[in-house]
């Protein structure tokens, strides 16, 4: 790290921050005196001081009147508004060395987030359940954005200090213990980063440097100054906490939030150079690590190589799958579902990946998106829900309470079977009647309350005005997971179900195979079903059928010569299916295919 406090060899601690703004900057320790900081060049200050407390608490005091904690803090054990405290990085003794990562085609992501996933709402919380993850499958757990923010309640996107993980949830050796425990069992760990604003409260980095800018706008508060005046020391800062979260916290992978709005006109984007600091650090610790982005842009560019004029980056969301099924499955043709509804749009996402590739579309009133045909089908990460998608609609709904269970198998099948990264948001698993709703814990009063009077505006239309105050303590408690559903047989069958979809996507290859050009789908628009066709070549292949509609279809299904096992029928109802057909010559055979069912076969040569 270039800034912050770290121990010396001698067992000194050396404090550096960027402050261009400070005429004079001072350390100051608990009551004791302040200590004069020294002035370098570009603006930065550094001071090396003694102490026997491994704990030290500290603010710095900028010109004399205003007191501050430091803006690369690695703890804030007070909250946002409180000293930071010293943490020596190297204390922690990890019990991970053999860990190395796994390939990016091996992850099947679950995304939760840290205060609702258990009822302690802790790190160390999550680690008995990490045992339910493995039995489920799950070879990724992608944690929501864990950083100090106001309060002890939000989703984390509110965070001010990037580098310090939150107090509530158990501070930095919490985090650590979580991660350590994860690598032993085998489970890479994702974590959600936000560079592109910081929260609105506790958030001082303005008044010690030119880190933010009025040039352009956020939808959440001022843009990060990446290419303006002063910009290097911002990018420095940013690029080093990407390298911190690798290095000292052994993260895997990280997930920047809302790239469409970190901008940089300058001649090499800050997201280029996030990727290549990552992977040359990541070569150096000898471990296998990626940058994943959030994107609703359909920009090729976030993903292309770099030799393709391309940032690079190992792969994005691909929020166009989840529009596509959850139009396709509600009916719903609101907002940014104006533009899906149809099986060519999910058909489109399977195998293309993006769907909007330049053509207009009437949500956005103009053309829109680039051609990702020839892009990997791993550079996508595919979704039934996740975080956004429940926590802004209407009262936290998941889409197990906006279809039917049949629907949702349905749903599940094609998510699970798709030639892309699979991600599962907490709850999925079993069908879980927890909503997700959105919560804060502000701590100034006003910014409280105009959080509050701004959520109400956006979502009054719904009716359901107790739901909509984000500040009181019951949006936080009913989002969390309860985990004696599970013992329900309601729900018990569907993590079943969720494990024999992993157990066949992991045990037959093609399935977790990534060439979308051994895909092909044949459908029906008006009578509703889908054939999805999977392959290698002298390998294994699978047919999935897919009926959409409410009746029974009869749907005229391409058999290849071979014997062809039944190895999933996601119906509950009782319905004769024959367990396997043999061909000595390619056929097509009719298949009697309740409503909302999915069928998987496995064929041999």
């Amino acid at each position: 790290m270039t800034t912050g406090a770290y121990f010396l060899p001698s067992g000194e601690i050396k404090f550096r921050v960027w402050a261009p703004k400070a005429k004079t900057l001072s350390l100051v320790i608990g009551k004791e005196k302040p200590i004069l900081m020294n002035p370098q060049e570009q603006g930065y200050y550094e001071v090396i001081a003694c102490s026997s407390n491994a704990e030290m608490d500290y603010f710095f005091n900028i010109d004399g009147d205003k007191i501050r904690p430091d803006p690369a803090s690695r703890w804030q054990p007070y909250g946002v508004h409180g000293a930071s405290r010293v943490y020596n990085a190297m204390a922690y003794q990890w019990g991970d060395i053999r860990w190395k990562g796994i390939p990016l085609t091996d992850y099947i992501i679950y995304e939760l987030h840290t205060g609702t996933f258990t009822s302690e709402g802790t790190f160390e919380s999550i680690i008995p359940k990490l045992k339910h993850l493995k039995e489920l499958g799950i070879t990724a757990i992608e944690l929501m954005p864990v950083v100090e923010f106001p309060g002890s309640r939000n989703w984390g996107y509110d965070g001010v200090y990037p580098y310090a993980p939150h107090h509530a949830y158990g501070g930095p050796d919490g985090l650590k213990r979580l991660v350590d425990m994860c690598h032993q069992i085998g489970l890479a760990v994702v974590l959600d980063v936000v560079y592109n604003h910081l929260g609105p409260e506790g958030n001082y980095l303005g008044d010690f440097g030119y880190y933010f800018t009025d040039r352009y706008k956020t939808p959440w508060g001022l843009a990060i100054n990446c290419d303006g005046p002063y910009s290097d020391p911002v990018r420095r800062y940013f690029i080093d906490n990407a390298l911190y979260w690798l290095t000292e916290y052994h993260i895997d992978a990280l997930r920047l939030d809302a790239i469409g709005t970190i901008y940089d006109l300058g001649s090499k984007h800050i997201l280029k150079e996030i990727w290549e600091a990552f992977h040359q650090q990541a070569r150096v610790l000898g471990r296998q690590a990626y940058i994943i982005a959030e994107s609703d842009l359909n920009d090729v560019r976030l993903i292309n190589p770099v030799e393709k004029g391309g940032y690079g980056l190992d792969a994005q969301w691909n929020d166009d799958f989840h529009h596509a099924m959850h139009a396709l499955l509600t009916g719903c043709r609101s907002g940014y579902f104006k533009d899906f509804g149809e099986q060519s749009h999910l058909a489109k996402a399977l195998q293309e990946g993006f769907v909007h590739n330049g053509q207009w579309v009437e949500f956005r009133n103009r053309k829109y998106g680039s051609d990702s045909k020839n892009i990997p089908g791993e550079k996508f990460v595919v979704f039934l829900q996740n975080h956004d998608q429940i926590g802004n609609a209407s009262e936290g709904k998941r889409l197990s309470e906006l279809v039917t269970e049949e629907q949702y198998k349905l749903a599940a099948a094609v998510l699970l079977c798709a030639p892309n990264i699979p991600l599962l948001f907490m709850g999925q698993e079993w069908k879980t009647k927890t909503p997700f709703l959105f919560f804060t814990s502000f701590i100034d009063k006003d910014l409280a309350e105009s959080v509050r009077e701004g959520y109400r505006r956006e979502h009054s239309y719904y009716g359901h005005m107790n739901m909509l105050d984000p500040q009181e303590i019951a949006q936080f408690s009913q989002s969390k997971l309860c985990w004696q559903e599970l013992d329900i047989k309601e729900h018990n069958s569907i993590f079943e179900y969720y494990q024999t979809l992993i157990r066949l996507r992991k045990k037959v290859s093609c399935l977790s195979d990534y060439r979308k050009d051994l895909v092909n789908i044949f459908f029906k628009e008006k009578e509703q079903w889908m054939i999805i066709t999977r392959g290698e070549a002298g390998g294994s292949k699978v047919i999935l059928i897919v009926n959409f509609a409410a009746e029974i279809r009869d749907i005229a299904t391409p058999f290849s010569i071979g014997e062809w096992s039944l190895r999933l029928f996601s119906s509950s109802c009782n319905w004769e299916m024959p367990d396997r057909i043999n061909l000595k010559e390619p056929a097509v055979r009719k298949i009697k295919v309740p409503a909302y069912t999915a069928i998987l076969f496995e064929g041999e040569a």
